[in-house]
């Protein structure tokens, strides 16, 4: 039977990944993700884990050394955050890009400078194009059962890329909330120990790994690179429903919907914010007004058919972004649906940004936001050229 804790989102990301077995464990602390990793210590000084931890001298060691122990067969796990991930850039795009399958958290805080140490995607969202695979989640549940299905994703043979699991700081890493602990048995036979598809180091069989590469073989790998991460899409959306056989718990795969069947208007969020929008699009309801939500799950691989199969035929829609886009004056998940929609946009989709710096998304902000989204679909309201700013005193 699982066992109901209590714990914050950083304690529920490291029981996930627990869960998994990993061999190797190297991170170095940063806030709000230090809490993550502490936990791994005390797993193995309990006997619950049996890993090799190690804090290296920065995030950019960190990443090279699961590098090394991925290719000689290990099982891999990491996290950090912000100016962590910024420091870390080369060997992270390395690790995408020569096929490893790492999970790594980022526990999502906004970037430097001003400064400022509270949470906002800003920082996961301004490497999404590195290759890595990155899932957002809602609420502490999602993170615990997201790390366990990250590794089967990673793994896969038709993948084998690695995997960000990426959630709010603060508001998720440092709030408790009751979560479900998966049984050890059932994780065991949902995810088998790793048996890599590459040849693994040796060093009694010396090999050159990341030879200096031409042009034409470049090209090549990135095509199968891309064709990988196609293939992640179908292999997500597989891993979510046989964890919702085993489990009882489907987060819905690339995306999530919330009473979206007969709504004219769509609100589109990503993360922890979705919990108040849902309130938000309740209160909506009890007012006539025909409002869902479609709640983005995978940033990359980006769920193109999907969104443009829910947004098919609706009034208007709004994109709720707490980070920002430098130079379109909009966010970035709002730019990732304009494209993706591309020429089969025929309503008005409104972007707004709130929530930046730790600031809250109150329902009453989301309730606006609405509010426009409405007003645009029945021709009240233009679609703005810049981002509509959700800000807490101006909801009226």
């Amino acid at each position: 039977m699982e066992k109901l804790v209590v714990v914050d989102g950083n304690h529920a990301a490291a029981l996930g990944a627990l869960l998994c077995r990993p061999d190797v464990v190297a991170a170095y602390p940063i806030t709000p993700q230090t809490p993550l990793v502490e936990h791994f210590t005390q797993y193995i000084a309990d006997g619950a884990l049996d890993c090799a931890i190690l804090e290296p001298e920065s995030e950019h060691s960190a990443m090279s050394i699961l590098e090394g122990a991925s290719l000689a067969g290990g099982r891999t796990f990491t996290a950090t955050s912000s100016q962590g991930l910024a420091l870390m850039y080369e060997p992270y795009f390395r690790a995408s890009t020569m096929r490893l399958p790492i999970v790594m958290d980022i526990v999502n805080r906004e970037m430097i400078s001003p400064q400022t140490i509270w949470g906002g995607p800003q920082d996961s969202l301004s490497v999404r194009d590195a290759g890595w695979i990155q899932i957002y989640v809602e609420d502490n549940q999602e993170i615990l059962d997201m790390n366990v299905q990250a590794f089967k994703i990673a793994e896969h043979k038709d993948v084998l890329l690695p995997v960000n699991i990426c959630f709010d700081g603060f508001y998720l890493s440092h709030m408790t909330e009751g979560v479900l602990v998966c049984e050890q048995e059932k994780v065991d036979a949902f995810l088998p120990k790793y048996l890599p598809e590459h040849v693994k180091l040796d060093p009694e069989r010396p090999m050159a790994v990341d030879p200096l590469t031409p042009g034409a073989y470049l090209q090549y790998y990135r095509e199968l690179h891309m064709q990988a991460m196609d293939n992640a899409k179908k292999v997500i959306q597989q891993v979510n429903d046989e964890f919702a056989q085993l489990f009882g718990r489907s987060y819905g795969g690339l995306v999530d919907t919330y009473r979206l069947e007969d709504a004219d208007y769509v609100l589109i969020t990503m993360g922890s914010l979705t919990g108040t929008a849902r309130v938000a699009v309740d209160y909506a309801r009890q007012k006539g007004v025909k409002v869902g939500i479609l709640k983005l799950r995978s940033i990359r691989p980006f769920p193109k058919e999907l969104v443009q199969q829910y947004l098919k035929g609706r009034k208007a829609a709004g994109v709720v972004d707490r980070n920002v886009s430098f130079g379109w004056h909009c966010g970035i998940t709002y730019l990732e649906v304009l494209s993706a929609m591309g020429g089969a946009l025929n309503m008005p989709l409104l972007p707004f940004i709130g929530g930046l710096g730790g600031e809250d998304l109150t329902i009453e902000l989301l309730a606006k936001a609405i509010d426009y989204i409405v007003a645009a679909g029945k021709g009240r309201y233009n679609t703005p050229q810049q981002a509509i700013w959700l800000v807490k005193g101006e909801e009226e």
